[in-house]
């Protein structure tokens, strides 16, 4: 149970940074949408897209520490068992 939580907090770590900037940007592109009433799907996939490559070039190094630190907390606990 323990691997599992630790899982889910990795999962969390992870990924939380990259969903909530493409969430926030979403949320700016609709407003922005909704104000000029302008509603073209297409215009809210380059911002997104060029802010999470910003964000995996940015926390890229910490996303893999973090990897590599489970990693090695999982092959230990293999060991012990």
């Amino acid at each position: 149970m323990s691997v599992f939580y630790s899982s889910l907090l990795v999962v969390i770590k992870i990924a939380g940074p990259i969903l909530l900037a493409s969430v926030a940007i979403g949320l700016i592109i609709a407003i922005f949408q909704a104000a000029t009433q302008i509603h073209e799907q297409t215009l809210t996939f380059l911002p997104k897209i060029v802010i999470i490559g910003i964000m995996m070039l940015v926390l890229g190094s910490t996303m893999m520490a973090t990897l590599k630190d489970f990693m090695k907390e999982i092959f230990y606990r293999i060991t012990q068992v």
